[in-house]
């Protein structure tokens, strides 16, 4: 058999070539758990020995098949794994992880097992030979314990409080490496292009001239934020998570605060685009104001007051610069 040419159906495999599937995807599903328990045992380590103890029920049952495969088929198990058999369930890249919050790791594992065992059962009602009806009925039903135990493991390990707990580092991490450089970058964007693009607004009145200097300050602006924010701290000791992604919501940000009052000068009457470049700006700041108190626990009226106060003086600023 070739299957780096074409992939097999699996109403095609032998009973011999299901159960190395089996045991190839038990192998796989070990090593994804012990993946995720390696990238949360730092910050979450309860969550971390469900997963460790998941891998050792996946080591279990690769155990118990690899030994019903050497009773009925001997020692030598084909090679066979879920890319080469069509319409077989997929599985995540382990890499991905570093990319996967705590709840969404949670969510995958439990898909993992669902899937797996959806897909058995799915193959043991389309199979007309008895054992391998059985087979797949075995399959099914071992997933289905991979569940319940791993329901078990969540109840020894994670109680309330360590849930809770958990939960309360995810959102802190969130919150430094998303929300806190993100909302910085919104307003240096919205507030530090306000003058250079209403002084060039007024000195020119011409709209196509304001929106190209407007899109250059954003975007140099975000590039400068960007790399500002990555260079400055690389998390290890700050906790402040990956000082790329950290880099990205900056800049993304930045740039977006400047482009929300660039935008409306792609209008080619003055007045029209001008008004609604002040709507724009109006609406950003009070914007930023409800972000710091909602996600940073700063008070309504103070952030209002910094943010605004401090726009409106920098609007200001520009206004009569271009007017002079």
């Amino acid at each position: 058999m070739r299957f780096g040419l074409s992939r097999k159906r699996f109403s095609d495999l032998s009973e011999q070539e299901v159960l190395a599937l089996a045991i190839s995807s038990e192998e796989d599903d070990a090593r994804i758990y012990r993946s995720y328990a390696e990238k949360l045992r730092g910050e979450f380590p309860d969550t971390a020995r469900i997963f460790d103890g998941m891998a050792e029920e996946e080591d279990e049952h690769r155990r118990r098949l690899i030994d019903l495969h050497a009773r009925r088929f001997g020692t030598v198990i084909p090679l066979i794994r879920r890319e080469h058999v069509a319409g077989y369930y997929a599985r995540r890249p382990v890499w991905l992880v570093e990319n996967m919050s705590l709840d969404r790791i949670r969510a995958e594992a439990e898909a993992m097992e669902r899937e797996a065992e959806h897909f058995y059962l799915a193959a043991a009602g389309r199979s007309s030979d008895a054992a391998t009806r059985k087979l797949l009925g075995d399959l099914a039903a071992a997933e289905a314990g991979h569940k319940d135990h791993a329901g078990h493991l969540a109840e020894a390990h994670l109680d309330s409080d360590s849930r809770a707990a958990e939960d309360r580092s995810a959102q802190r991490r969130f919150l430094l490496t998303w929300v806190q450089p993100g909302l910085a970058g919104l307003m240096d964007g919205s507030v530090s292009t306000l003058a250079p693009i209403f002084a060039t607004a007024f000195a020119t009145q011409n709209t196509w001239t304001t929106f190209l200097v407007g899109l250059a300050a954003s975007v140099g602006a975000g590039i400068s934020m960007g790399f500002t924010e990555a260079a400055s701290d690389d998390g290890e000791l700050s906790g402040r998570g990956s000082p790329v992604k950290r880099g990205i919501s900056a800049g993304v940000m930045t740039t977006l605060g400047g482009l929300g009052h660039a935008l409306p000068y792609l209008i080619p009457h003055f007045w029209t685009a001008t008004i609604t470049a002040f709507v724009v700006v109006f609406l950003e700041l009070w914007a930023i104001a409800w972000i710091q108190n909602r996600f940073m626990d700063t008070p309504f009226f103070r952030a209002a007051f910094q943010v605004v106060l401090g726009g409106a003086l920098v609007f200001a600023a520009g206004v009569l610069i271009g007017s002079g």
